[in-house]
C-alpha cells in the first residue's frame, strides 16, 4: 500500500474510519446534500485550475436534480474562484508525487527559475488555524525534493476561500436571501497565508507509516467529527444501509426477513391478519387496535402540561423516536406493524408545515416544499423497512376515488393505497410483496393481482395470486418462494415479475 497525507490523517482521526475505507475498501453511497464537501472542494480545485465555468459544472454533475439549495451554492463557488483566480500565479496544476511508499498531488507548484519553486494548496473552508497545524506542505516539499534531487521548493502557502454558510430566513423569499447571501460574500476575503517550514511535522508523518505498518487492532475513536464521516451510521448503529455491497454475488438459501405490504377498505382485516405474526409490536395512528391483543405505541401528538405550560411534542417526533428505539434490538419482538402507513404522512407533513412555516407544500417554492416533506418521509419508511426483525408489516387504506379514461373514452376505477402515487411506488419497492384485501361478506381474500386498474404483486412469484385472509396461507407463500430462491431457472422469471406493481 502507499501512503498518502491523507491516508495517515485518517488513521491518526480514528483508527476504524482508516479501517473501513483503506483496508477493507468498504464504500458508501454518495451524500447529496447541496453543501457536500468533496463536492465543493473539487468544484473550487476544477474552477482555479481551469475554468469557473468548468468549476461548476464539475459541482452540478453530482446530482441528478438541480433544486435552490445547489444554485445557492454555486453562487458561493462563482464568487471565491473568481476571487481566487485573481490571486493565484501560472503554475503547474495537481502534479503527482510519488515512490515506493508515498503518493500525493500537489494543488500548485509555481516555478521562480533556477529550480527553485513555491508550492500552494487550496483550502475551501474558514478554518485557518487548524490547517495551519497541517503537516501536509511540509510533507510535499519533503517528498517532491528527494524525488527531484537539485529541485528546491522555497516558501509555502495556504490559500484559503472563504465560506459562506447563512441560511434562508422564514421571512424572506428566494430573492431576498440571495440578495443577502451576495452581499455576504462581497464582505469576504482569500487569504494567502505563508507557512514555515518545519521537519518535525515530516517526522510525526513518517513515525504514523510505521505505526500504520504494524497496526492490527483498529479502534474507533469517538470525537466531534464524527457527523462528517461517511461510516457514522454504520459505526454508532450498525447501519448499513448507506454501504454499497461488494461486487461478490450472494449465496441466497432462503427469505428470512418478510416486508410486506397491506392494503383495503377498512374493517376487512387487514390488523387482525397482522396480529397473528410472531411476537407484533403496533405502531398505531387510528386507534383501531380495540380486537387486536398485540402490544402499541399510539403515534400521535404527546402533550404534556407543567404548571401553566403546555408542551406539546409532534406525531413525526413520537415515530422517529420509536425506531431509533426500535434500531437498537433492546425489545424481544419480531414483528413491527405500522397502522396506518398514511397517518405517518400526514404526520409528517404536520411536522415539515410547522418546520417550513407553511400552510401547503407550494407555499415553499417551485417544489421544494413536496422534495422536503417527500423525503423526509421516505427516509424515515426506508429506516424502518431495514430494522434488523423478523417481520416488518405496513397497513393502509384503499383509496378508490380515482378513474382513468381509456382508449375507448370508458371511465374506469382504479384501487390502490391511499397514499400519493409518486409514494407508493416507492415504497412498493421497499418491499417483498404488496396485497389487496378483498371483503365480500365473510369471505376475505389477500389479492395479488396487478394491472392497470388494481395495484399490488411485488417481488415474490405471486402474480395474479389470490389466496384465503390467513396468516398459514400468506406463509405458504413464502415457503413456495423458498423453494425457488436458489434457483438460476427461477431467477430471469423473477427479474420479469420485480415490477408488477405500478400504476399506469
Amino acid at each position: 500500500m502507499k501512503f498518502s497525507y491523507s491516508r495517515v490523517s485518517t488513521f491518526n482521526t480514528c483508527p476504524y474510519q482508516y479501517f473501513l475505507r483503506y483496508v477493507e475498501k468498504v464504500k458508501t453511497f454518495p451524500n447529496d446534500d447541496a453543501n457536500n464537501p468533496l463536492y465543493l472542494g473539487t468544484a473550487v480545485h476544477t474552477g482555479l485550475e481551469k475554468t469557473i465555468e468548468a468549476g461548476l459544472m464539475d459541482y452540478l454533475s453530482n446530482y441528478p436534480i438541480i433544486s435552490d439549495l445547489q444554485v445557492n451554492e454555486t453562487i458561493k463557488l462563482e464568487y471565491v474562484i473568481a476571487k481566487g483566480k485573481e490571486l493565484i500565479p501560472d503554475g503547474l496544476f495537481e502534479l503527482k508525487v510519488e515512490d515506493d511508499e508515498f503518493v500525493g498531488y500537489m494543488d500548485l507548484l509555481v516555478p521562480k527559475g533556477n529550480n527553485h519553486f513555491d508550492l500552494y494548496d487550496f483550502k475551501y473552508s474558514n478554518n485557518v488555524d487548524n490547517y495551519l497545524k497541517s503537516g501536509q506542505l511540509h510533507v510535499y516539499k519533503y517528498f517532491y525534493e528527494k524525488m527531484n534531487p537539485g529541485h528546491v521548493i522555497d516558501n509555502l502557502h495556504f490559500i484559503f476561500l472563504p465560506k459562506v454558510m447563512i441560511r434562508q430566513k422564514k421571512t424572506e423569499n428566494l430573492y431576498q436571501f440571495r440578495k443577502r447571501l451576495c452581499e455576504e460574500l462581497s464582505k469576504k476575503e482569500v487569504k494567502i497565508v505563508k507557512v514555515d517550514y518545519d521537519f518535525q511535522k515530516v517526522r510525526e508523518y513518517l513515525e504514523s507509516v510505521e505505526t500504520i505498518k504494524a497496526a492490527v487492532e483498529f479502534p474507533k475513536n469517538a470525537s466531534r467529527l464524527c457527523p462528517w464521516c461517511e461510516y457514522q451510521a454504520y459505526c454508532e448503529r450498525k447501519d448499513d444501509t448507506m454501504l454499497l455491497p461488494s461486487k461478490e454475488r450472494r449465496n441466497i438459501n432462503k427469505i428470512d426477513k418478510k416486508v410486506i405490504w397491506i392494503y383495503g377498505a377498512p374493517f376487512s382485516g387487514k390488523t387482525f391478519l397482522a396480529n397473528k405474526f410472531n411476537d407484533p409490536l403496533m405502531l398505531n395512528t387510528d386507534g383501531n387496535i380495540r380486537f387486536v391483543d398485540a402490544p402499541f405505541i399510539a403515534i400521535k401528538d404527546q402533550v404534556t402540561v407543567e404548571g401553566r405550560i403546555t408542551k406539546r411534542k409532534p406525531a413525526w417526533e413520537v415515530f422517529k423516536e420509536v425506531i431509533d428505539e426500535l434500531e437498537k434490538k433492546q425489545n424481544d419482538f419480531k414483528t413491527i406493524v405500522v397502522d396506518l402507513l398514511e397517518d405517518t404522512y400526514e404526520h409528517c407533513r404536520a411536522y415539515e408545515y410547522e418546520n417550513l412555516d407553511i400552510d401547503h407544500e407550494s407555499d415553499a417554492g417551485f417544489g421544494k416544499g413536496y422534495d422536503i416533506i417527500r423525503k423526509e418521509f421516505l427516509d424515515q419508511i426506508k429506516r424502518l423497512t431495514n430494522l434488523d426483525y423478523e417481520n416488518i408489516i405496513l397497513i393502509s387504506h384503499e383509496d378508490a376515488s380515482k378513474n382513468i379514461t381509456n382508449k375507448g373514452g370508458s371511465s374506469l376505477t382504479t384501487i390502490r393505497p391511499n397514499i400519493q402515487e409518486k409514494l407508493a411506488s416507492k415504497i412498493a419497492g421497499m418491499v417483498d410483496i404488496v396485497g389487496r384485501v378483498v371483503a365480500d361478506g365473510e369471505n376475505r381474500v389477500l389479492s395479488f393481482k396487478s394491472n392497470e386498474l388494481v395495484f399490488g404483486g411485488g417481488r415474490l412469484n405471486v402474480k395474479g395470486k389470490d389466496i384465503p385472509l390467513d396468516y398459514a396461507e400468506l406463509m405458504k407463500v413464502y415457503e413456495e418462494a423458498n423453494k425457488t430462491v436458489g434457483s438460476t431457472d427461477e431467477q430471469p422469471k423473477q427479474a420479469t415479475e420485480r415490477r408488477s406493481v405500478s400504476f399506469k
